[in-house]
């Protein structure tokens, strides 16, 4: 019973896991476009501001997704080159 339990706890701690990550992002996301593009708080935002915080947030999903899918073929160039090694 305890071997079934296993791998639904590995599955709900990587679930976890992924999700505090997400936070993580959306945090450090909004921390850096309130630092960037809000000059003084208040009631409303203006259109320059509000603009300012599109492209950041543009950016930063730019950014970050170019980062994975570079990652992601740097580690398929290594494991195809360590399989080439070993046939």
């Amino acid at each position: 019973m305890e071997a079934a339990a296993d791998p639904e706890l590995q599955s709900f701690i990587e679930a976890e896991t992924q999700k505090q990550r997400f936070q993580g992002l959306v945090h450090q996301l909004t921390e850096l476009c309130w630092e960037k593009c809000m000059e003084k708080p208040g009631p409303k935002l203006d259109a320059r501001c509000e603009s300012c915080f599109v492209n950041c947030v543009e950016r930063f999903i730019d950014t970050s997704q170019f980062i994975l899918n570079r990652l992601e073929q740097t580690q398929k160039s290594r494991g195809s080159f360590s399989e080439s090694l070993t046939d």
